[in-house]
This record gives structure tokens, sequence and C-alpha cells, in this order.
């Protein structure tokens, strides 16, 4: 199977396989190859799984042959991002205090991607723990963006992003606790999509069950909507699981955004993006314009930054889970790590129940929002790029893991949907675009996604093309 593959889509490449003009064992192997040869250049993968990737795609070949069924993503090769259970296979969360642990059973997400015929090849790397928003743990060391390999992926979905902007697969399954499917996403080039919290199941449960998401990484909007499709649903294993019939996001792709009320915000109220990044979205909110949607410019989403609600759900959740680990192996555990969940689990009681009562307040102040507009518009990050081996931006130093990044993190404690798109580079890096629809209105989202998809086309990255 020649490179040319590498970039195609996961539905191209299900129809060819369907029409058996290519085989799910040449996809297999293609992107099992392109696994293994990548590692010493962007270090994508926590754990690469061969042979149970052939088996399946020999099963799916045999289906194919014997003219049955076929799954939306039959014969098509994916990741799970470490966090995500995989039984039998390592789950290691980045951590060498983890090293050894092996999930006892499949995540939902895992069981309805097989079921709709897609063939894993392995657990992509996470900051430890998903803790932080750049690529790097001591289990596996650094992940490195294909698009400069000096400069960091993005986390904490890192490895996800890494190998699909990379050409290894099409289809990644990366989580979300504060932009984690996002943030890698937009600095990879990638469409990323944040669904309705508690659309996608969530299972074995987060130690940040209330901010936590679980969703597709892909090259192009349409692969996400195709991919969210297969694996979004209520399951009763996740007590957050949304029930109810899933709107239609294939379709939602060829809808465009004729008279969407669309709200652009630089800033947010309090974000402070490069100026290289504003100028991009600035372009993008006049191609909206020229798609046909309403643009109404907007500063004060929110009255302030709501970080500090954030991380008392987040950082403490997690930091209490991890008590154990904190006390008795805190040397295994990354630095950066270990001081920002002890900051956060200082929080008192009445501190806390004070800060969940402001997110109840960020939820009210944004359904009044969409009561005026149907999509907000901003950027993804502030900055086009972060080097490796750096936590926080140098043009960042008052902010810290996470809070750096600015935009994503509001949308995990109001729990709209919410997609990044590319909507340029900026000396030579993606720079990707935020948009976030009105509660359980995904279709919004994509719609307008997949329209300013539409006036792109997506360059490669060079080495890996």
């Amino acid at each position: 199977m020649s490179a040319e593959f590498d970039f195609m889509s996961a539905r191209e490449m299900a129809r060819r396989i369907a029409r058996r003009e290519i085989s799910s064992v040449e996809a297999t192997k293609r992107a099992l190859a392109k696994a293994e040869a990548t590692q010493d250049t962007i270090n994508a993968f926590s754990h690469i799984m061969p042979e149970p990737a052939l088996d399946a795609a020999r099963t799916a070949d045999a289906a194919t042959m014997r003219g049955d069924k076929l799954g939306p993503l039959h014969g098509v090769p994916y990741t799970a991002k470490d966090l995500i259970a995989v039984e039998g296979a390592p789950m290691t969360f980045g951590s060498r205090t983890m090293a050894t642990n092996l999930a006892a059973a499949d995540a939902p997400v895992v069981e309805r991607m097989n079921a709709a015929g897609a063939i894993l090849i392995g657990k992509t790397t996470t900051s430890e723990f998903g803790c932080k928003a750049v690529g790097d743990n001591p289990l596996n060391g650094i992940t490195r963006n294909p698009w400069n390999t000096g400069k960091t992926p993005g986390g904490s979905s890192a490895g996800a992003g890494a190998s699909v902007a990379a050409g290894v697969t099409s289809l990644a399954l990366g989580t979300d606790g504060g932009g984690s499917i996002r943030i890698p996403c937009c600095l990879t080039g990638l469409a990323g999509l944040k669904a309705q919290f508690g659309r996608i199941p969530l299972w074995p449960h987060s130690a940040a069950p209330s901010v936590a998401h679980v969703g597709p990484m892909t090259r192009d909007i349409r692969d996400a909507a195709l991919m969210f499709m297969s694996i979004a649903g209520f399951d009763p294993r996740d007590p957050a699981t949304v029930a109810g019939p899933l709107p239609d996001l294939v379709a939602a792709c060829d809808a465009g955004v004729k008279g969407l009320r669309i709200a652009y915000s630089r800033t947010l109220g309090y974000a402070k993006p490069d100026p290289d990044v504003a100028a991009i979205i600035d372009k993008a909110a006049k191609t909206f314009e020229s798609l046909g949607a309403i643009i109404e410019p907007v500063e004060d989403v929110f009255a302030s930054d709501p970080v500090d609600v954030w991380m008392a759900e987040f950082y403490a959740s997690i930091g209490t889970r991890l008590a154990p680990i904190l006390d008795k192996q805190r040397d295994l555990l990354d630095p950066a790590v270990v001081a920002i969940l002890e900051q956060a689990t200082r929080l008192d009681l009445r501190t806390y129940y004070t800060k969940v009562f402001e997110r109840y307040a960020l939820r009210e102040r944004m359904r009044q929002f969409f009561q005026r507009h149907d999509l907000l518009l901003s950027p993804t990050l502030a900055v086009a790029s972060l080097d490796v081996g750096k936590n926080v931006p140098d043009s960042r130093p008052d902010r810290d893991l996470v809070s750096w990044v600015y935009y994503t993190y509001p949308f995990n404690l109001t729990g709209e949907p919410s997609a990044t798109v590319c909507a340029g580079f900026s000396d030579g890096m993606p720079v990707g675009l935020q948009l976030t629809g009105r509660s359980h209105d995904e279709y919004s989202v994509v719609r307008a996604a997949a329209a300013y998809e539409s006036t792109r086309q997506m360059p490669k990255p060079a080495g890996f093309s």
C-alpha cells in the first residue's frame, strides 16, 4: 500500500475497502509500519498492537468478501489515547506509577469503534494523568509535532494529534477535560470535536468526571462527524450520558451557514491572543460572513476568566483521586503536575462550593448568550506554537499548566459542544478557530465547521506526506 493512502479520509478508505479496491489488512499494515517508523521522530505511541490489529483486519476483510453488512468505519485503522481503556492493553496514564497497569475491559467508545468496523492499532501518548496542555510525560518522554519537531503537538491528547497529523491513521480517540482534544488539534492542524457533555459515554470514570469528555480527532470535520455517529449515545455505565436521539452530524456537514447568527470574540472578555492569531481568526470571521452567516463582534462573553473555577473542578478532583500516589510516589511524578495538584487540593470545602455556584452562574450566562446567538467563534489558542520541553509559552509567564490556553476550559465548565478546525498558518504552524454552540447543538457547530473547511485546502507536514 503506497504513501498516497496515508492522508486518505476515513470515509474514503471505508468506501474503498467496501468495494474491495483495497483491503483492511493493507491499510492496517501501512498504519502499523508508519506508527513504528515515526516513533523516533514524533513518539506518538505508548503502545502499538500489531497482532490484535492484523487479526481484526483479517476478520474485517473476510466480512467484506462474504458480503456482510458493513459498519460505517469498516476496516479503517484508528488509535485510542492512553487514558482510554482497552481490554488487556496497558493503561498507564503517562505515569511511571502506573507503568504495569492493564485495563480490565474496553471503554464504551472502543466497543463502539470496533462494532463500527474500525481497527485499533495502538494507544497514544498523553501528558501525565492528562494534567498538562503539552505533550510529554515521565514514562514515555516527549511527543513532537509533525509540522515542526521542535514544537509540541499540545496535550493532553498529544500522541493522538501527532499521529493523525503525520498520516499514521485518519481517526483517533482523545479525551478533553479542559481542551485536551481541541488543543492538540489546533496545534497540529486537525479537526476535533468536544461534543455536549455526556453525549459520548466516558467509562471507566475519569478522575475529573464533571468536566471530562471523550471524542474524535480527525483530519477534517466530516470524518469527526462520522466518528461521532458511531460512538455517541447513552450508556448505563456513565450516569452523565445523554439519552435520546442523536443529531445527524453527517447531514450537518452539507447544511451550510446561511442565516446563522455567529458571535465573534477575539478575547472572550479576558484572553490575550497573539496578533498573528487574531489576524487569522479575523479573516475566518469574514469568510463566514461571505458564506451567508451574520457576524456580530462580542468581547464580554465572560465577565472574568473562569480559570479558578475550572481548576477547582479539574485539578482538585484529580489531586484527591491521586492522593495515595502523591503521598507515597511523588518522586516518580512530573514535578509540575505535583505542584499544581497540591495547590488545588488545598481548597477548603467552603471555597470549593463557592466555585461550584460560580460554575452554575457561568452556565446560566451561556444559556442566555445562546438565546441571542447560534454560535460563538473564537481562536482555539492564543498562540500558534510552543517549544517542546516547555509547559507554558514564553509570552505567557503569568499563566500555569493549562490557564494559558484561555479559550477551551470555559466550555468544559459549561458543557456546550465545541469544535476546532484549522484556520491558517503562522510561521509554518497551524492556527485553529473554535466554534461553540448552544447546549446539545452539535449540529450547528459541525455545519459551520464543515462550511468553513470547504473554503480551504489543507497541506500536509513536510517529511510525513
